[in-house]
């Protein structure tokens, strides 16, 4: 191969898609960049192989298999008479393809103890501009229609909406690298039924029950997957893990960890702060840094954090309980003096290993609809069009919550 012009329409093998094209040269420099290399070091499911041993596949995967369906979805509409310009068709390959390149090491623990007030998507912005720059402003059509900015709707419905491009590959790869055929959709059938009208994507009528499918595997998926107990008390403890260590960093404690992990430790980050110094640490941090501190802190001198992060390593994690009414304080005070009694904690250590939270699943949010179009040419929304009654019921948030304490 010659060294100056190297091959850079690449094919890569997909275990569910088959093979997958790189569509140009411009993919494929930006799939090569530190940034989104960073993507194979971080989990797509967290802790979920907890609970199923195959969910290990990475961001890094998703994030191909949402570009090769957007290929994909670019041809149905181009074919429906749709016009999109070539300019139009690789934005939405950027944008798809970068849309999680914010995400934190094991996705969301980190918004929650050690970076706080900016979520992974206002980060994947950060680092979509600092590309766009090093890319000389080639991505910035791509960061208008990730923003919903750009004037054609159904372009920025293709990457953020209840029936994007982003769920029609996570649900069918997490279904598939957990073993939960509950959530394997067909993700082929739903972009064959899709099409534009009034400038908004739409599904036609003859995709309804590829649509009703969609949503009952989503619901299903996330509490038989993404909000399974087991799962759930593991990041929470991470959570805690990573709340512990920093509040140790802050008193001046010695802790082992990466220079990118001491980074996030030892500086409060928020959105205020957030500058290109911060997200160059950021594109550093990954799971092995996480993992690698918390093998280590399990042998530290503070009780607290060695306690979490045994139990973490060891997988012998807190008891969960779940129910639809919110736990009586008495009885979670009660159980954090258990506690202090057995592990000889005070209050405040103690609520790191006894605490209580509440779980959120809506399938289907009606103040953004999947509009189905019929054959008239009338658009109506999925909840009123199907005959499915549960369809309706998917509309209603469903909270419940949770209590966790030592077995």
């Amino acid at each position: 191969m010659n060294k100056k012009n190297p091959n850079k329409l690449k094919i890569l093998n997909d275990p569910i898609y088959g093979f997958i094209q790189i569509p140009n040269t411009l993919i494929f420099d930006i799939i090569e960049h530190p940034y989104f290399q960073r993507l194979r070091r971080i989990t797509q499911m967290g802790f979920t192989n907890l609970v199923y041993p195959g969910a290990n596949h990475t961001r890094f995967h998703h994030a191909i298999g949402c570009i090769h369906l957007m290929q994909k979805a670019v041809r149905v509409l181009r074919f429906k008479q749709v016009v999109i310009s070539d300019e139009e068709e690789n934005a939405l390959y950027i944008a798809i393809l970068l849309h999680d390149i914010g995400h934190g090491a094991f996705s969301h623990a980190l918004e929650h103890s050690i970076v706080h007030g900016i979520s992974h998507e206002e980060i994947s912005l950060k680092f979509m501009k600092k590309l766009n720059i090093e890319f000389d402003k080639k991505l910035t059509l791509a960061i208008k229609i990730f923003e919903g900015k750009y004037p054609r709707k159904f372009l920025c419905q293709l990457i953020s909406s209840q029936l994007d491009i982003d769920r029609l590959d996570y649900l069918k790869r997490d279904s598939f690298y957990t073993g939960v055929t509950e959530g394997n959709i067909s993700s082929d059938r739903l972009i064959a039924m899709m099409n534009v009208k009034d400038d908004g994507l739409v599904i036609e009528e003859k995709g309804i029950y590829s649509v009703e499918k969609f949503l009952i595997a989503r619901r299903l998926m996330y509490w038989q997957v993404y909000l399974h107990k087991t799962g759930l008390v593991a990041e929470n403890m991470l959570v805690f893990v990573l709340k512990r260590a920093k509040e140790l960093a802050e008193d001046g404690v010695l802790l082992y960890a990466s220079a990118a992990l001491k980074y996030f430790l030892n500086n409060k980050i928020s959105e205020a702060n957030f500058d290109n110094q911060t997200l160059e640490m950021f594109s550093k941090l990954d799971d092995y840094d996480i993992l690698s501190a918390i093998k280590e802190w399990a042998n530290h001198e503070d009780k607290v954090l060695s306690t979490l992060s045994k139990m973490i390593i060891d997988r012998k994690l807190l008891r969960i309980e779940i129910q639809k009414n919110k736990f009586d304080k008495a009885e979670l005070d009660k159980k954090i003096n258990i506690v202090c009694k057995e592990y000889q904690f005070s209050t405040r250590e103690a609520s790191f290993f006894t605490f209580q939270n509440s779980i959120k699943n809506q399938a289907y949010h009606q103040e953004n609809p999947i509009y189905i179009l019929n054959k008239k040419g009338q658009l109506k929304d999925i909840a009123e069009a199907s005959d499915q009654l549960n369809l309706q019921a998917l509309t209603n948030p469903v909270v419940k919550h949770f209590i966790c304490y030592p077995k």
